[in-house]
């Protein structure tokens, strides 16, 4: 999947627009319930070796939260990563790029939705 489709199911969806909140990672793009300041997904692009991957390409990540309970199960699937950059027990790397579908990364984001919702 890439990034500007999934950037449209938010829009549509959510209604959240991607936020770049960071000068120095400029394509580090944040979603954010559109009634607060909570964050149910954030995309970045980081070097692979940084992910535990064996390339130093950038690749296109979303980090969304989940159940804790569901930590274990989903890391066992190609595609999703302890999370990068947020809390391992609460929150996942999922590769855009890999082989989830996006059907699977749009329940993952709804999920992250109703999970931040407060």
């Amino acid at each position: 999947m890439k990034r500007e489709a999934l950037f449209r199911y938010a829009r549509e969806y959510f209604n959240a627009e991607p936020e770049y909140l960071w000068s120095n990672l400029p394509d580090y793009a944040v979603l954010r319930h559109y009634n607060g300041d909570k964050w149910f997904g954030i995309v970045m692009n980081v070097p692979g070796s940084k992910l535990g991957l064996k390339t130093e390409d950038d690749i296109d990540i979303l980090d969304v939260k989940v159940r804790p309970e569901h930590i274990g199960s989903l890391r066992q699937k190609e595609g999703i990563l302890p999370a990068y950059h947020m809390n391992k027990e609460h929150w996942v790397s999922v590769v855009l790029s890999g082989p989830l579908s996006a059907k699977e990364i749009h329940e993952l984001l709804a999920d992250s939705n109703e999970l931040t919702s407060g």
